[in-house]
């Protein structure tokens, strides 16, 4: 069945925009409630990967990493980070959230296909459930890699797609299933949580966002996966 949010044309990045901006109010509390709080967990693992979220010890340098938490929603994987992080998102009402929580962050809206900075100006860029959103995915990867510095690191958060056909099958029911209820108790549109299920059945998951960024031209590419590979973080680097 089609969904309202979710359109293959030149309106995409439209709609997930008036998405976003519909359910921005209770998406925090909305991840504890379809995750039961894991999103938290991962969220810190992705931090812990990317080497930015550790305090530089006694007599280090004290030059911070440069960060962008790109997609960054409400700011909550931003806020993880210890460096110089900028925040991009293109929902003004994501953006709103964010500078609420961390009125001295900065936070940018920017469109993840058209980044507003200059080539190699950061050491990291996260990326939490905003790969699967992108209009162009391709496009996407490239992007980051514009403004990646060599030997720069890019680490995704999303949803998978389980190897197991059971657990797969399993997973895709309850997305199918019981999001649409969230939909509604959150915003009143079934739509708005229906979406994440058609979302990732068009998005090539953590085996091929892994053989896009290979092409795209990341090194060290790889994958970790979380509740069976119904969550994965992507990772890789920039060549030196």
């Amino acid at each position: 069945m089609a969904n309202t949010y979710y359109r293959s044309d030149d309106q995409r990045a439209a709609q997930v925009n008036r998405l976003f901006a519909r359910i921005a109010r209770r998406y925090d509390l909305l991840n504890d409630v379809m995750t039961l709080g894991w999103h938290r967990v991962w969220k810190r693992r992705l931090v812990q990967l990317s080497g930015a979220g550790r305090r530089p010890a006694a007599g280090a340098p004290s030059d911070l990493p440069r960060v962008l938490d790109l997609c960054c929603g409400t700011g909550d994987i931003a806020r993880r980070f210890r460096g110089r992080v900028i925040g991009a998102d293109f929902t003004a009402e994501m953006l709103q959230i964010a500078a609420a929580h961390q009125p001295a962050g900065r936070w940018v809206q920017a469109d993840a296909l058209q980044l507003p900075f200059p080539d190699q100006s950061f050491d990291v860029v996260s990326i939490g459930y905003g790969l699967r959103n992108l209009a162009d995915l391709a496009a996407g990867l490239r992007e980051v890699h514009r403004v990646l510095r060599p030997g720069g690191k890019l680490l995704a958060l999303d949803l998978g797609k389980p190897v197991a056909a059971w657990w797969r099958k399993l997973f895709f029911a309850h997305l199918r299933f019981h999001l649409p209820w969230l939909g509604w108790w959150s915003c009143g549109d079934p739509a708005a949580y229906a979406y994440i299920l058609t979302s990732l059945e068009n998005y090539p998951a953590q085996r091929g966002v892994r053989q896009l960024m290979e092409t795209v031209g990341y090194q060290d590419c790889g994958f970790e996966e979380f509740a069976g590979g119904a969550m994965a973080i992507n990772f890789g680097s920039k060549p030196r």
